[in-house]
């Protein structure tokens, strides 16, 4: 066994790299500002009650014009919003207008509230919303729809009352009637993102504890927003030339609303660039001794030919190498299934990495956790890899709980296991929402985790968005 600590990815901006995606859009400009074609402002839909709708206005007043950084001693994880404007950053506007914002009545959020049962409540709520936003997709040009949730209507669809609690099947299902879930499956083919802030987290008043500081806020919120509303990204990995062009395939599974049936869903993230597209897979069985989901041979195959079919579409030509990251760890008809559908398409480089949790920890010769990047080589195909830890460029640990490594096995590879990691972490830099460089998973799991919890409330007739964008 042996320990490194890996170096920390570059990203690649505008004008340059850096490490951090705040420092390299504040300093170097977003990364789509080399197309000429790319949309330099952001058209916003907006619904929510009149007070909300008025928080908004003066969040996006801020946002425009910059956010002084709260006071502390870590600059560089604290570090101020410069605004959204065309001369620097962003190179874009944020545009929003009274004929953009469809306003929810008082009296129909509080007939919501007055409803006893969870589920009836987060249903209602959610065709409040979707109504307005439907008229904005069909009436209005807009780009992102941004929802601004109250705070009391938050907790009613977020928390059983006392008569919820007496009916065992409304806890049984507690989980399962989520508001953002289903409100971003029902709007899905309206064909525009949706945004959802909650009212008390913009109000003009002191940041209550446990909240985030408003410069850190805005950072995330506007990246989300650019991502969302011009389909193009901020940043990218930078490119090593001497590496074959990859495709990155990220494989999760979720459970259907009823708990009857167990899906696979698929986030697959084109090369660097981070381009991806959603696809969704078929009920597949559990192990009859863990419980443990898996792919047959068949399924195995056609979710990855399917993969890459969409790859070819996208950039007319086939991946020299393939990267499969699972939730879960492979099972030989799984592999069968991926080398099937890889030797059709004559792909000859192929890695299958099994990204798991682990419940080992190392310990640092001072008071902090391990950095990020720590990697502890078990054998020449596991390792330990700290994608969370202590940060040299924060200074710190930016976590409240004592981080966990990721257990990383590695079946099939041509790739060398500390190869491997070193784009795991790379790929958790690549989540557009979440501005702080330091991800612990990888986009390609992340965002298979993210489809899943959508994807189960997407009528099965219905042909799901193939852009992350939908579902973060």
């Amino acid at each position: 066994m042996k320990v490194k600590v890996l170096s920390e990815p570059l990203l690649e901006f505008g004008k340059g790299t850096h490490i951090c995606p705040r420092s390299g859009i504040e300093r170097l400009g977003v990364y789509d500002n080399k197309d000429e074609f790319r949309k330099n402002q952001l058209i916003l839909g907006i619904v929510g009650r009149g007070e909300g709708i008025d928080k908004l206005d003066i969040w996006l007043d801020k946002c425009r014009s910059g956010i002084a950084a709260k006071e502390s001693k870590l600059a560089n994880l604290f570090k101020g919003f410069g605004g959204v404007t065309e001369s620097h950053g962003f190179h874009s506007k944020l545009l929003s207008s009274p004929t953009y914002t469809r306003p929810i009545q008082k009296s129909s959020l509080n007939k919501v509230s007055k409803i006893k049962a969870r589920e009836e409540r987060v249903h209602c709520a959610v065709d409040l919303y979707y109504d307005q936003i439907r008229f904005l997709t069909e009436n209005r040009a807009v780009d992102v729809i941004v929802c601004v949730i109250p705070k009391d209507l938050f907790e009613y669809v977020t928390k059983l009352n006392s008569k919820d609690s007496e009916d065992n099947d409304q806890l049984d299902n507690y989980s399962e009637h989520n508001f953002r879930r289903l409100l971003k499956a029902k709007s899905m083919h309206l064909g525009v993102p949706l945004q959802l802030i909650i009212e008390n987290t913009i109000d003009d008043v002191k940041v209550a504890k446990g909240q985030q500081d408003e410069a850190t806020k805005a950072w995330n919120f506007c990246t989300a927003l650019y991502y969302k509303g011009n389909r193009t990204v901020p940043w990218r990995l930078v490119e090593e030339k001497y590496k074959p062009r990859s495709c990155y395939v990220g494989i999760g599974f979720y459970k259907s609303r009823d708990g009857e049936t167990i899906s696979t869903s698929l986030a697959q993230v084109f090369d660097e660039f981070g381009h991806g597209v959603i696809l969704r897979g078929t009920p597949v069985a559990l192990d009859k001794n863990d419980r443990r989901p898996y792919m047959s041979e068949e399924q195995a195959y056609e979710l990855l030919n399917n993969a890459l079919s969409e790859y070819d579409k996208a950039l007319m030509q086939m991946p020299a190498r393939v990267v499969i990251h699972k939730s879960s760890q492979f099972r030989p008809c799984e592999v069968e299934g991926f080398n099937k559908a890889l030797e059709e398409k004559v792909i000859r480089s192929r890695d299958y990495v099994s990204i798991t949790t682990s419940d080992l920890r190392l310990f640092s010769e001072n008071n902090y956790p391990p950095k990020r990047g720590t990697l502890l080589t078990v054998s020449e195909s596991e390792g330990l890899l700290y994608t969370r830890g202590f940060v040299d460029f924060y200074k710190t640990y930016p976590g409240m709980y004592i981080p966990s490594p990721l257990r990383i096995i590695a079946y099939e590879n041509d790739s060398s296991l500390e190869d491997l990691c070193e784009e795991i972490l790379g790929l958790t830099k690549m989540n557009w929402n979440n501005t702080q460089l330091d991800g612990r998973l990888p986009i390609t799991i992340e965002c298979a985790k993210k489809v899943g919890e959508i994807m189960k409330y997407v009528d099965g007739n219905e042909k799901p968005q193939v852009s992350y964008s939908f579902y973060m």
